[in-house]
Formats: structure tokens, C-alpha cells, sequence
């Protein structure tokens, strides 16, 4: 095997955006296999070489998000074993970014936790994708490149002829996100504060912001029970909002999360392929998914051949 030849491998969550990923860098995604015993231990095996490569192993960390942590944790050690040069663990959903701080006591920083195993198996890299808080880049020693979804939505927004467009953040914190997005559509802004008593339940307040005859765009980076971006959805109309559309790039949906959004009436629903499209929510026909695999691919390359990667979003 030449020198720093690059080798992608998919583990078993989200193959079809990994086969999408190698179609664009003009690669053929390396061979491997993912297995379970009849205990359920994961078994993990390439099939081929690595010996001196530039290895990318591609697996968001999604539902199942235990068995694919582990899935991923045992294709990186056995990269790293096989005499790979470097290892860079491309994640496109980072499972367990929620839990990225102590907000109680004798809880687990579990994001932390998740960084240290993946430094355990001596990971080199890591390429991700809107990271639920930025701090995590800090939990780990190797280096972490944090890509950002918004410019592949921009781009389907601008063929969509929407007039009168109020960005809005369902909440503070993301209000640097919709900031970014209102900027680049030439939009106004707002903002939605609302109190949430335990995790996956949420009670909307107020709204900032002028949305009355407004088309709203609200943005988020994940959508998981669909309960807090539904709820903002409902108090946009009540505060005169015309069509509300709704983009993120993570979508879990889990829960009731189809019921949940049938019950906004959202006009279009915009997520990406960082974690499959479950089957409970095909029927939806006012979802649409756009693909990362191009904005990743060029990632991946630019990392392979030491060039910079956050010029992409320059």
C-alpha cells in the first residue's frame, strides 16, 4: 500500500449517507464488517488493509446510540491495531451532546464521557456536525473539526422564493445559529423564550420579535421529541405568523415526535441525513431531507490532504 493512501469504512448506521459521501470524493468505501454475537457483543472486522492509510471511519451515534458508540469504539481500535496511520472518526450526530454539563448534582458530564472513550482507542480526529454545545470540541486532546449544516439549507432556501422571512430561535441558545441564517437570507430575527421543567418537556412564553404577516423559519440543531419546536411553531401563529417552516439538522424523533409535528402544520419540515429518516415518519409529506454527504466529503478531503477546513464557511 502506497504512503497516506486515504481507506473510508462505514460501520451499520447511516451506510447509505456513507456510500453518498465516497461517490463524492471518487472512493470506493472500504470493506468491513459489523456483527453480533447471540449475547449481543458487537463484532467488528476489515477486511482489508490499512497498514500506513489515512483511515475515516464514518458513524453517526444515533439510535441504537449504545450499540453504535460501541460499533464505532471497536472499528477505531481495530484501525489503530492494524497499523493505520491516522484515524479520524467522522461522527455525523454526536450521541449524548445533550449531556455536556452538570445541571444537578451526581449526574455524569456523559459527553465528557464519551470523549474520553474515544480517546481510549487512541482516535486521532474527530469530524462532527452541529454539536448540540460547542464546549465538547473542548473535551478532547485530539483535534476536533465542527462542521456546520446551515450553508447546505441556505442553499435550498434561496430556490424557495419566500417572502418576508423572520428567522427565529426556538431558544437563547441558539440564537447565534438563526443569527448566521437571518444574515445570509437577508431576514429579520426573533426569538423564542420558553421554560423547560425537565428534559423533553417544555412550556413556550413569550415571543421577541416582530412576526405578525411574517413567513417564520424556525431553527434548531436537533429535533427529538418534536415537543419544544412544535410548541414554538403554535405560539407563532397565535402572535399572527403566516407559514412556519421549521429546518434542523439532527433529526432524532423520538417519542411522539410524528404526532407532535402533524399537530404544528408546519409548511415544510427541512432536516438533513446525518441520522436515517425513520420509517414511522416517511408518511410525512411535508419533509424533505437534505444531504450533507457533499459538505463531509470536501471535509474529508481537505483533512486527508492538510488543507483548511474552516474555510468552507468563509
Amino acid at each position: 500500500m502506497k504512503n497516506n493512501e486515504m481507506k473510508i469504512f462505514s460501520c451499520n448506521s447511516n451506510r447509505p449517507l456513507a456510500a453518498e459521501i465516497c461517490e463524492f470524493i471518487g472512493v470506493k468505501l472500504s470493506e468491513s464488517e459489523v456483527t453480533r454475537f447471540k449475547d449481543g457483543e458487537v463484532g467488528v472486522k476489515l477486511c482489508e488493509s490499512v497498514r500506513n492509510a489515512d483511515v475515516f471511519i464514518i458513524q453517526p451515534t444515533c439510535y441504537p446510540t449504545n450499540d453504535n458508540l460501541m460499533e464505532l469504539i471497536l472499528m477505531i481500535d481495530a484501525a489503530h491495531r492494524a497499523s493505520a496511520r491516522r484515524v479520524t472518526a467522522v461522527i455525523p450526530y454526536y450521541g449524548y451532546s445533550r449531556q455536556d454539563r452538570k445541571v444537578e448534582p451526581r449526574v455524569p458530564i456523559s459527553a465528557k464521557v464519551v470523549a474520553n472513550l474515544l480517546e481510549a482507542v487512541k482516535v486521532s480526529r474527530v469530524l462532527t456536525m452541529d454539536l448540540h454545545a460547542d464546549q465538547i470540541q473542548g473535551f478532547f486532546n485530539v483535534p476536533v473539526d465542527n462542521l456546520f449544516a446551515t450553508p447546505v439549507m441556505v442553499d435550498y432556501l434561496h430556490g424557495c422564493d419566500i417572502k418576508d422571512i423572520v428567522v427565529v430561535s426556538p431558544d437563547s441558545g441558539g440564537v447565534d445559529r438563526a443569527r448566521f441564517l437571518a444574515k445570509k437570507l437577508d431576514a429579520g430575527l426573533a426569538i423564542i423564550d420558553k421554560r423547560r421543567p425537565k428534559a423533553n418537556v417544555c412550556q413556550i412564553m413569550n415571543v421577541i420579535g416582530e412576526v405578525e404577516g411574517k413567513n417564520c423559519i424556525i431553527i434548531d440543531d436537533i429535533i427529538d421529541t418534536a415537543g419544544s419546536i412544535s410548541g414554538a411553531a403554535k405560539a407563532l401563529k397565535e402572535n399572527g405568523a403566516k407559514d412556519v417552516f421549521c429546518l434542523a439538522t439532527h433529526a432524532v424523533f423520538s417519542g411522539n415526535a410524528a404526532e407532535n409535528l402533524k399537530s404544528a402544520d408546519f409548511k415544510e419540515i427541512l432536516i438533513t441525513n446525518t441520522i436515517p429518516l425513520r420509517d414511522s415518519m416517511k408518511d410525512m409529506d411535508n419533509i424533505r431531507v437534505l444531504s450533507v454527504a457533499k459538505l463531509i466529503g470536501e471535509a474529508i478531503v481537505r483533512i486527508h490532504e492538510g488543507s483548511s477546513v474552516s474555510s468552507l464557511f468563509i
